[in-house]
């Protein structure tokens, strides 16, 4: 961001050089035509939501980031560890998944609530959901509540979370009530006057030192920001005048104020009126137009660099081309925010003693199955296989998928096997199982005779 510092003081030392000679020449007998680039600098505000998203590589980024996030489906998995090994089973009947990808239970659907938690999460820093809970329930439900549940899932059985809805709320609804202990940190949530416990809410936060409130792209780049929407609306300003540059009117003689009144007057209705494109200059008048600055050369070329800095905030990278690569956008901008998401659910949205055995997470398999160091992952497992490092079983584990119950080693009928605490020698291809505390030693002379 060096050249954004450069940009504004080499801006405003040439214009407050010219806007000096050009007050002299006005009080002389030259009549101002255009405002100063700089005036867009000033009074045009801190940046906020409505401004940001007027910046198409902030909005871009913001929607594809959103939109990745919404199409992957949340699923919920059981971690077990028997006599046999660890592995990981898909649950199915439990409504929280309904809750979250399909049914919230609220107005938005599961698509809509994780786009507008993300969108939060990235430009807010916070994003906020309530666990609307039934209360005095057990994970036991009557009859007509598991048919109704049933109906809506079309599925044999459905584990009852208690969980009624899950509410989304917008992080500007939000306010922070938190302790002064630095080191035992507590803090409770206001919506609209009425406290809520921490535990009550689903929260998703950005860079947060206090587990309370998180830090938004907005608020750590406005420097950035603020400069990318100048340039928009002077370029704005540029169309809203029909393209006309601006300039002096020279006069050979020193003018009445009645004169140069009218001449302004024309002349403001030149720019500011889409119909009028002709002013007539009476003899003695010449229009004399100004050449762009340096730096106004540079807002043009540095264009593509400032859209490209925006973009590198969200983690989006592009290569020498210009192209964006999915798979690494995936890696550096949307599987971040997935794991913050996933950190969220497993601490918020799990009883207590689920924790050890449950775990929530995004399905990203079909996300990235055309990922090029999928194929490296599974050579790696394939390796590790065949030099019995590890078994199969533990390869799906780490794939989250379902033992087969293969607790075998592959071994070749080349192998001999020798277990050092019983002593003894196997060989698979003759089936022979020999002790090596029972061999005796044979010398050369017995072996003569």
């Amino acid at each position: 961001m060096g050249f954004l510092n450069f940009f504004k003081s080499n801006f405003f030392k040439q214009n407050n050089e010219s806007n000096n000679k050009q007050n002299n020449k006005i009080e002389n007998k030259a009549i101002p035509v255009d405002s100063s680039f700089s005036s867009f600098f000033s009074g045009l505000g801190a940046i906020d939501i409505s401004k940001a998203m007027n910046i198409p590589a902030f909005a871009s980024s913001i929607n594809q980031i959103c939109e990745s996030v919404a199409m992957i489906p949340i699923k919920l998995y059981r971690f077990e560890e028997t006599k046999k090994g660890k592995f990981t089973k898909e649950v199915t009947d439990d409504d929280r998944t309904t809750l979250l990808n399909d049914d919230t239970g609220d107005t938005l659907s599961g698509a809509e609530f994780k786009r507008a938690m993300v969108r939060d999460y990235l430009v807010f820093g916070n994003a906020y959901a309530f666990i609307n809970k039934a209360r005095n329930v057990t994970t036991q439900v009557d009859e007509n509540v598991s048919e109704k549940i049933n109906k809506r899932n079309r599925i044999k059985t459905v584990n009852y979370s208690g969980i009624k809805s899950i509410n989304y709320v917008r992080a500007e609804n939000i306010s922070i009530i938190s302790n002064i202990d630095p080191i035992f940190k507590d803090y409770n949530i206001t919506v609209q006057g009425k406290q809520y416990k921490p535990f009550e809410f689903l929260k998703i936060l950005r860079n947060t030192k206090d587990g309370a409130t998180g830090k938004g792209i907005l608020q750590e780049n406005k420097e950035l920001l603020s400069t990318a929407y100048s340039i928009l609306s002077y370029q704005q300003n540029l169309v809203e005048k029909n393209g006309n540059k601006k300039g002096f009117i020279r006069a050979n003689t020193r003018l009445s104020k009645e004169s140069m009144d009218a001449i302004r007057t024309s002349v403001e209705q030149l720019y500011n009126d889409s119909e009028r494109n002709i002013i007539v200059l009476n003899e003695g008048l010449e229009f004399k137009e100004s050449s762009n600055t340096s730096v106004e050369m540079q807002l043009i070329e540095n264009k593509k660099s400032l859209n490209n800095e925006i973009k590198s905030v969200f983690g989006i990278n592009q290569d020498t081309t210009g192209k964006i690569d999915y798979f690494s956008f995936f890696k550096n901008a949307v599987l971040p925010v997935i794991n913050e998401f996933e950190c969220s659910l497993n601490r918020d949205f799990l009883a207590e003693k689920e924790k050890d055995s449950l775990y929530f997470a995004f399905d990203t398999k079909e996300a990235l199955k055309n990922d090029p160091s999928l194929k490296t992952r599974f050579e790696a497992y394939k390796t590790a296989l065949d030099a019995n490092v590890m078994q199969i079983d533990e390869v799906r584990f780490m794939e989250d998928l379902e033992p087969l119950g293969l607790n075998f080693i592959k071994l070749g009928l080349q192998d001999v096997l020798y277990n050092p605490k019983t002593k003894e020698v196997f060989t698979p291809n003759t089936g022979q199982k020999v002790n090596t505390e029972r061999i005796e030693y044979v010398g050369e002379d017995e072996k003569r005779d």
